[in-house]
């Protein structure tokens, strides 16, 4: 079985340990759009006649990399894999048409997840300065507050892990994907999953889920 799975929620919803859990499970390949991109930064986009004729050129400038050439790239990661998860796209109405445009999707998953838990969750993330290791205060602290298991390095939280900053990519999620939600919705092919549950309970939803669509 290579099943084409979508994962959506917000940020803090959990999407990444799911993923992971699917792939090593199923056999299927995790694509993301930020991975795409950067395995195709050099990808001719010449005939679309935008700005740049490279993907790399929009992330070189900082540039948000245009629709029409995401598009193409995620076609392309898909047409490569025989089986996915995929995660981080369609972030809006306009790609999910364009996703239904182009491969067939088995499951669509919606990770569910109130959203004073998701602010709780993503300002809880400490990151080792030296090596980078992620914790949480809450779901996986550290044995020593403030200093990293592997390497003893000091833990800090990210600028973007703030509770201001975390209110506003829920926000911003939420105005540009709460449409794509509702367009599977009313294709009846979403399967809503209880967020708020342990990594382990949600897992198991999940895995049903998959197995019972694909």
């Amino acid at each position: 079985m290579d099943p084409h799975i979508l994962i959506l929620g917000a940020p803090g919803a959990g999407k990444g340990t799911q993923s992971d859990r699917i792939v090593s499970e199923f056999g299927v390949e995790h694509v993301t759009t930020g991975d795409a991109l950067r395995a195709n930064k050099e990808m001719d986009i010449s005939h679309l006649d935008l700005e740049y004729d490279t993907p790399g050129e929009y992330m070189d400038q900082g540039e948000l990399v245009p629709d029409a050439v995401v598009n193409e790239i995620v076609e392309k990661a898909l047409s490569e894999a025989d089986g996915y998860v995929l995660d981080g796209y369609p972030r809006n109405l306009e790609q999910a048409e364009t996703l239904s445009e182009m491969t067939d999707l088995d499951a669509v998953l919606y990770l569910d997840v109130d959203e004073d838990v998701l602010v709780d969750r993503l300002t809880g993330r400490r990151v080792c300065e030296e090596c980078g290791a992620t914790y949480h205060v809450d779901f996986n602290p550290p044995e020593e507050e403030g200093v990293c298991d592997k390497c003893g390095g000091e833990l800090y939280q990210r600028e973007d892990d703030t509770e201001e900053t975390a209110r506003e990519r829920i926000r911003v999620y939420e105005e540009n994907t709460a449409p794509v939600v509702e367009f599977y919705d009313d294709e009846g092919r979403l399967v809503r999953i209880d967020g708020e549950q342990t990594p382990d309970e949600v897992w198991v939803d999940v895995k049903g889920a998959i197995e019972s669509n694909a």
